[in-house]
């Protein structure tokens, strides 16, 4: 009785056993090995663009989202908000944002947005990195008879208007810095990049 048979069979067995494995084992090799080259969550919280969808967002409404560890400010002006804004450049130090951080294809105008309505800003003042509130009243007691709205930093108070534009003679140096975006529709705006508009 000749073992060539069993021999061929159970060696067949173990090749194929041996290949089947080695094949698991390279692919469970592989994975993380891939898997790495795709930047980590943190990574891309750090600086992957974000969505913000402005469809439910109501003239005179701030929303906030998180882009690159910073709160932006999505604020909707009202035609009101907006006839005031040219009425405040004498007030302002930087009124045409000559001096501000923001994408060149945004306007120097009052409005400075893409959109008169809809303003986009990071929500950092720039003196000290302290976050202003969102004091859209007119008038208030604390902030004034000329106060048109805008954003008030209770850390050493600087006040913008409702653009971002600091006033005159107070702590912070240049308006609120404007992020690179742009429309993905009419009711999406994609902040972190600027679309091919730059």
């Amino acid at each position: 009785m000749s073992n060539d048979g069993v021999n061929k069979t159970r060696r067949r067995m173990l090749v194929g056993t041996s290949v089947v494995v080695g094949a698991v084992g390279g692919v469970g090799a592989a994975v993380p090995f891939v898997a790495s080259w795709n930047p980590s969550a943190r990574a891309r919280a750090a600086g992957a663009p974000v969505k913000a969808d402005i469809s439910k967002l109501e003239p005179g409404q701030q929303m906030i989202v998180e882009w690159r560890g910073k709160p932006v400010w999505i604020v909707r002006r009202s035609a009101e908000a907006l006839a005031n804004l040219e009425s405040l450049n004498d007030s302002l130090a930087d009124p045409s944002s000559a001096k501000s951080k923001q994408p060149a294809y945004i306007p120097s105008t009052s409005a400075r947005s893409l959109r008169d309505e809809v303003m986009v800003m990071v929500g950092i003042c720039t003196h000290l990195g302290c976050s202003p509130t969102y004091r859209p009243e007119i008038a208030p007691a604390d902030l004034g008879a000329d106060w048109k709205g805008g954003f008030y930093c209770p850390c050493h108070g600087s006040t913008f208007d409702l653009s971002g534009r600091v006033y005159k003679s107070k702590p912070a140096p240049i308006n609120l810095e404007i992020p690179p975006h742009f429309y993905e529709s009419d009711l999406v705006i994609r902040i972190g990049e600027d679309g091919g508009n730059a």
